[in-house]
């Protein structure tokens, strides 16, 4: 019986790769023969680099950076894969929500340099791919922060530099691209984007994800109509429209700023991930597929990678599982709860492993005993 674990990360617990190891764990304990094959995935977000690096050879740069907050330092990653040739970034280590402890999250002052400073560096060690995976930012910017790391001016109307974050935009007059790092156009650079959100307008990064970075409702709106301004000075110095641009919300408007300021192209996350580490080839044959994540809720089929997974393999005619922390929207598949098996979050929370195994050997039980009713 060929099985194959594609979980994504467990937030606050366990990383893809860890939950694919106890999920498998599991289900060596019911069914010892099986072939298992693991396949951590990822949307962009948390996770992007253990999905792409799985099973290659990969050196990683450990860099000092600027973090969420201008002048505090953090050490952020990066890999290099394809013999040093293509870089995999994610945002989240150098400019992400959890660098900041609840109290210090301002997305008004929030900066995205620290990317751009991983992005300088990925060039620095040759890289002419960089990917960079836009989930779990701590910043409404649109992308500036990360632009100047790379040389790029926002300037007011007396021609002096704007301040940091996504509320110094309100005083943006002009942008200049002049002294932009000359690589940039001779690097091949993608913004893989865990969600769909554009720019701006009711349903753009301001007004869907500020609150949940720290800001209030009169913040959210200065940031809503900032990021305008910040489409309208693009659209005017640059001649590109990122209004509403697939993604280009991502990230606090960082995949808008990624696209009018380095020329990226926006990627959705989940699907491009499943390619490039060979999902759909890696599924045939298969007599099962198990799917995991942190949480399943309503959001999950927006671009989230277990759901990208479970949409290829039932396509495939392969039957699925979704082994998943708390449900709050039963999928259509089989599906195991560790808070069902808990009895509680926290509990789940202290031993994930534990759970998850357990989880496994409850999924492979009702499935093999489902196959002996029906034979």
């Amino acid at each position: 019986m060929k099985i194959v674990v594609a979980p994504a990360s467990f937030k606050g617990t366990l990383s893809a790769g860890e939950a694919a190891d106890a999920i498998a764990s599991g289900i060596r304990g019911v069914l010892p023969s099986a072939t298992i094959l693991r396949l951590p995935i990822a949307d962009g977000g948390e996770g992007t680099i253990e999905a792409l690096t799985s099973g290659r050879s990969t050196r990683f740069l450990r860099c000092r950076v600027h973090g969420p907050l201008y002048g505090r330092k953090v050490t952020a990653r990066c890999a290099l894969i394809d013999n040093g040739m293509t870089a995999v970034i994610e945002m989240s280590s150098a400019s992400g929500l959890t660098l900041l402890p609840p109290s210090f999250r301002h997305p008004l002052s929030t900066t995205t340099y620290g990317t751009g400073e991983l992005v300088r560096r990925a060039m620095d060690a040759g890289a002419r791919k960089i990917l960079v995976g836009l989930g779990g930012s701590a910043t409404v910017d649109g992308g500036t922060g990360m632009a100047r790391a790379l040389g790029a001016r926002f300037l007011d109307s007396n021609g002096k530099s704007i301040g940091w974050g996504g509320g110094a935009l309100s005083s943006l007059s002009r942008i200049d691209l002049s002294a932009i790092d000359p690589r940039v156009a001779k690097t091949e650079i993608v913004a893989v984007a865990d969600v769909r959100t554009p720019l701006t307008g009711r349903s753009g990064a301001a007004r869907l994800f500020a609150p949940q970075k720290g800001a209030n409702p009169r913040e959210t709106s200065i940031l809503a109509e900032n990021l305008r301004r910040l489409a309208s000075a693009i659209e005017r110095d640059l001649g590109r429209n990122v209004r509403s641009l697939r993604g280009g919300g991502a990230a606090g408007g960082l995949g808008a700023g990624m696209a009018a300021f380095l020329d990226a192209r926006i990627v959705d996350g989940a699907p491009s991930i499943l390619d490039a580490i060979g999902f759909h080839r890696a599924i045939r044959g298969a007599d099962l597929l198990i799917a995991g994540e942190g949480r399943f809720d309503r959001t999950s089929n927006q671009g989230k990678a277990p759901f990208a997974a479970i949409r290829a393999a039932r396509s495939a005619g392969i039957p699925i599982a979704l082994i998943c922390g708390s449900f709050a929207a039963p999928p259509r598949a089989s599906f195991c709860s560790l808070v069902d098996i808990a009895g509680s979050l926290p509990r789940a929370m202290r031993s994930p492993r534990r759970f998850l195994r357990k989880a496994a050997e409850n999924v492979i039980r009702q499935i093999v005993g489902d196959a002996l009713r029906r034979g």
